[in-house]
């Protein structure tokens, strides 16, 4: 799956993204709204990761679906 099939399906991926990320909220997914960047931002936030912390676990989920 590519981040385009994510980004166009956000409401059926949103319970996905929850599981992985348990730590946000649904008001972070509905700001998410299906951006990559805006994932990267919340998990940052939430996680206290860097940024290249974030974006491997992201490019890990998304190898797994």
């Amino acid at each position: 799956m590519n981040w385009d099939q994510v980004e166009g399906n956000w409401m059926q991926m949103k319970g996905k993204v929850k599981e992985a990320w348990g730590d946000l909220t649904d008001s972070d997914l509905s700001k998410i709204e299906g951006k990559r960047d805006r994932l990267a931002g919340a998990l940052q936030e939430r996680y206290g990761k860097k940024k290249e912390e974030v974006e491997k676990e992201i490019d890990t989920w998304l190898g797994g679906h």
